[in-house]
Formats: structure tokens, C-alpha cells, sequence
């Protein structure tokens, strides 16, 4: 059977899932809906906004399905109505048995990391953060427990020593849509050998977490090795972002993020210390090294160059990071 001839089920809902449902509608292959989360309140208006997913969908006529909740018979029933030959699910939530195992070829999702590595909802930036010079993109199988099923494919791309989260998002984004496109066919042809993660697990391969990045994951440690933090910098840039407070003589903060840096030289000046001429440079002493903060953003105000930042924070020098 063609990959074309099945009949599909999308599921997704933010940017990087669009590319993959754009290849899928491109190259001719038959979408019958798409599920996608519900609208969401945004802006000062607080208007509902749609998914990245949703927004296409409409754009080009497909069915979009908005469930609140996964398991509500009505759902249900409208999935089955489709007769999907095939689900696939890029960047969306956890599903109930009960939607995974409905189409005959079952379902398959395309994960941001080479499994079992980075398992759970930030690959991206724990993948940076940890300092990898390799990522990728795996097909697997669902089941049961999340991140874990059986391995259809992979593709490997390097992560540059420059890359944040969205260079590195975009690489994976591209990389992806054309593996779904590889794992529909290889499904529909029935040609797949599928790899069971935990042979890999035998064989050395680490099962790294990659849980969900909160506020307190992102504040920068001035006592780490400067590599370390320029590694949480670019695996929090441009979202969430990294972050420090400034400090005063007087205790007073004010909460700094900080987008990307390049290492200087060695120091010893204590951790969190601020060297700056007040026109081109503003620097922060780590560990074992300067670090050159380049880009960032004063709570308040807007995103920067640090030139642009000195000239309106004329006594950076008097403050600390911490």
C-alpha cells in the first residue's frame, strides 16, 4: 500500500508540528482531521487564540477536532467517524490508550531527541543545557508509558557550539517533517524493523529525563564553570530564557535575562561580579572565567544588544549578579 492511500490523522499543536502536517498536505498525502488543543485566552485582550496547527488546518480546509478532554465519548466517537487508517502526532499531549490503539496501523509520534535520550517535554533544551554537540529526530510507536515505544526511525544533525533552543528547533523541525513522510510510507508498505528501546538501554545508550523547564530551572548559577552556564544560557534562548538578578548596594533587585554570551578570560573576582566600561562590554565573572554578556533584556524593557542596553543602565558597574 502507498502512504498515500491511507487515510490520516494529525495530531499537534504548536509551531514545530505545522511543518510536519504542511509536508504531509504538500506531497499529497490524505489528512482526513487534525486534532489540535483547544483556543486559548492571549494578549491584553485576552482574545481566544488558535494552535499554529489549528491556524493552518483552517487555512487549508482540513477537518480540526479541539477536545478538552481525550477520553469524552462525543470525541471519541468523531475520531472513529473518520476511519483513520493512521495517526500521527507531533508535539501534542499524552493520549489515552483508548486513541492511540484506535486506527489499524495505530499511532506513531515524531519526538525531538534520539530515544531513549531526552525523554519528556523539553529535549530541546535539555539537550543545550547538558552541553550535547548531537541531536536528532525518532518515529516510535506509542504505548503506555511516555517516550518509550518502539523505535521506527532516526536522524541524527549535529548542535553547533553557537546553536540556541530555536536554531536548534528549526534544524529539528526541517529534519522531522521529512521522517514523518519516511515513516508513513515504510508503515503503509508494512517495510519497518522496529527497535525496541531497551535493547538500546542494554547497550549504553542513556535514557536522559527531559522534564518540563520551570522558572527556577532557568536562574543562572555565577558559581558554575562558565561552559556550564553559557550551555543553560543557549538552552533557554530564546524561551524561557536564563536569568539573574541585578543587585545593588542597597539589596534592591531587578531581574535580568540574559539571551547569549561568549566566553573571556580566566578570573578570580568572586561569582556574579559585573566588569563593564559603560559603552561596549558588561561582563560577569563565573566560576573560573569572565563571561561576555551579549544580548539581553532588563525586566521592563525590550530585548537588546548590550550596547544599546549600556546606554540606558548607566551604573551597571555598581550592581552584582546573584
Amino acid at each position: 500500500m502507498n502512504g498515500k492511500n491511507l487515510r490520516i490523522v494529525f495530531m499537534g499543536t504548536p509551531d514545530f508540528a505545522v511543518e510536519s502536517l504542511r509536508a504531509l498536505v504538500d506531497y499529497g498525502y490524505d489528512v482526513v482531521g487534525v486534532i489540535t488543543a483547544p483556543d486559548k485566552p492571549a494578549g491584553r485582550g485576552r482574545k481566544l487564540k488558535p494552535s499554529a496547527v489549528k491556524a493552518f488546518a483552517v487555512e487549508k480546509g482540513l477537518r480540526v477536532l479541539q477536545p478538552e478532554k481525550l477520553k469524552n465519548e462525543d470525541f471519541l466517537n468523531e475520531l472513529r467517524s473518520l476511519k483513520a487508517d493512521l495517526q500521527v502526532v507531533v508535539a501534542f499531549r499524552m493520549l489515552p490508550e483508548v486513541v492511540w490503539d484506535m486506527p489499524p496501523l495505530g499511532t506513531f509520534n515524531l519526538h525531538a531527541s534520539l530515544l531513549p535520550a531526552y525523554r519528556g517535554a523539553a529535549p530541546l533544551n535539555w539537550a543545550i543545557i547538558n552541553g550535547e554537540t548531537e541531536s536528532g529526530v525518532t518515529t516510535f510507536k506509542l504505548q503506555h508509558e511516555i517516550d518509550t515505544g518502539n523505535i521506527i526511525f532516526q536522524e541524527k544533525t549535529t548542535i553547533g557550539p553557537d546553536d540556541n533552543v530555536e536554531v536548534l528547533h528549526d534544524k529539528l523541525m526541517e529534519i522531522g517533517a521529512k521522517l514523518v513522510l519516511k515513516t508513513v510510507d515504510a508503515l503503509a508498505q508494512g517495510n519497518v524493523e522496529f527497535v525496541n528501546q531497551q535493547t538500546l538501554v542494554e547497550k549504553g545508550v542513556e535514557p536522559t529525563p527531559a522534564p518540563k523547564i520551570f522558572k527556577d530551572d532557568c536562574r543562572i548559577n555565577w558559581n558554575r564553570k562558565a561552559e556550564t552556564i553559557r550551555n543553560h544560557i543557549r538552552g533557554l534562548s530564546p524561551h524561557p530564557a536564563a536569568w539573574t538578578n541585578l543587585v545593588d548596594a542597597d539589596g534592591n533587585e531587578t531581574m535580568l535575562k540574559i539571551f547569549s554570551t561568549a566566553i573571556d578570560d580566566a578570573t578570580t573576582a568572586a561569582p556574579g561580579t559585573i566588569e563593564t566600561d559603560g559603552k561596549t562590554y558588561f561582563k560577569i565573572a563565573t566560576g573560573d572565567a569572565w563571561l561576555h554578556v551579549q544580548q539581553l533584556q532588563l525586566a521592563g524593557k525590550k530585548r537588546m544588544d548590550v550596547e544599546d542596553f549600556l546606554r540606558g543602565f548607566q551604573h551597571a558597574a555598581e550592581f552584582k549578579a546573584e
